[in-house]
């Protein structure tokens, strides 16, 4: 038996390798019987060793391969004939054709997992080949978009016993957004804070470390604004409430990549609601961002991005101290 876990939501699919982990018993004895492989570089013989190995005191085996079946993507590439139109090829037909023929003679006792960082193409060797394989399961994981997003948390709620208002669900889907991991870690601090009672709006504000990232369009709002006092001020207030200076960094880099991505939409004629659907941004904080970025034109974004990248190297190649490079960031971006 044999599984396929593509996709981009890697939270999800993660949740999905250790529910399977978990039901090979024994940890003591899963842990020996657990095999996991670095499919973006191993030879086929490596893998079908591992698979082809006898549990030891259990009943099966557990292999996981990341990586391999991405190898295997057909690409497309110019065709040779005169008329020069774009054709596709399988990237590697040989280990395509060898792994597909040993899939039919995988122990019974293994249990091989392909988890594979990207939604694969419809045309992928070994997907196709598991479409007409009763032994295989396929399963493709997608991070919820804006629209799908509050059910998911509040599916992910109510999976842990506990309920949520709405106005809570609106919070931490327009602050949070689809990071999923980091979202399902602040539904745990909130249920804990709340014990038996509903999430409320007011919880998530005050206790959701993300909401922090309200402050980073206030400090850039400030810096847009060439307001040097104030955005110096900004940030200090986030370094008191003893937020690293290289998660600020990082947080203005994010924002300005937003930015600079949201004000080529609106450059180009395009509509906030394309540029949220694009950017897979909540519309909430789609609308903020579209709104900031006419603070701005596209050179000056251009020439921000720049400096961040130079405070980021002064900071990691211990030219500056961090919070001094954040203070002369700062500055210059103002002056």
């Amino acid at each position: 038996m044999y599984y396929i876990f593509h996709g981009e939501d890697e939270f999800s699919k993660t949740e999905q390798v250790h529910q399977l982990r978990a039901k090979m018993g024994d940890p003591q004895f899963a842990d020996l019987n657990t095999t996991q492989l670095d499919g973006r570089k191993i030879a086929l013989s490596e893998l079908t060793h591992a698979c082809d190995a006898v549990p030891f005191l259990a009943d099966r085996r557990l292999v996981i391969v990341e990586g391999l079946l991405t190898r295997l993507e057909p690409r497309r590439k110019k065709s040779e004939e005169e008329s020069g139109e774009e054709v596709e090829e399988e990237t590697n037909p040989g280990l395509a054709k060898e792994l597909a023929a040993y899939l039919p003679r995988l122990p019974e006792t293994t249990r091989l997992i392909f988890v594979e960082a990207k939604t694969l193409a419809k045309n992928n060797p070994i997907l196709k080949h598991a479409a007409e394989d009763k032994t295989a399961h396929v399963k493709e994981f997608s991070a919820p978009d804006a629209r799908q997003l509050p059910k998911w948390i509040q599916d992910r709620v109510k999976s842990k016993n506990g309920a949520i208002q709405a106005d809570a669900v609106s919070e931490l889907a327009a602050h949070v957004g689809n990071d999923l991991r980091l979202l399902d870690g602040e539904i745990e601090k909130l249920l804990t804070y709340r014990a038996n009672e509903p999430i409320r709006g007011e919880d998530v504000r005050a206790l959701v470390a993300s909401v922090g990232e309200s402050n980073i369009f206030d400090l850039v709002d400030a810096i847009g604004r060439r307001e040097t006092t104030t955005a110096l001020k900004l940030l200090h207030a986030q370094l008191a409430h003893n937020a690293a200076p290289m998660y600020l960094l990082t947080m203005i880099t994010r924002q300005f990549r937003l930015l600079l991505q949201t004000r080529d939409f609106a450059a180009r004629g395009k509509t906030v609601e394309q540029a949220a659907a694009q950017l897979k941004m909540h519309p909430f904080v789609a609308k903020k961002t579209w709104t900031q970025s006419l603070n701005f034109s596209l050179p000056q974004l251009e020439a921000i991005y720049q400096k961040l990248l130079d405070a980021d190297i002064a900071i990691k190649t211990g030219r500056n101290e961090p919070v001094l490079a954040l203070d002369l960031l700062v500055v210059e971006l103002t002056k």
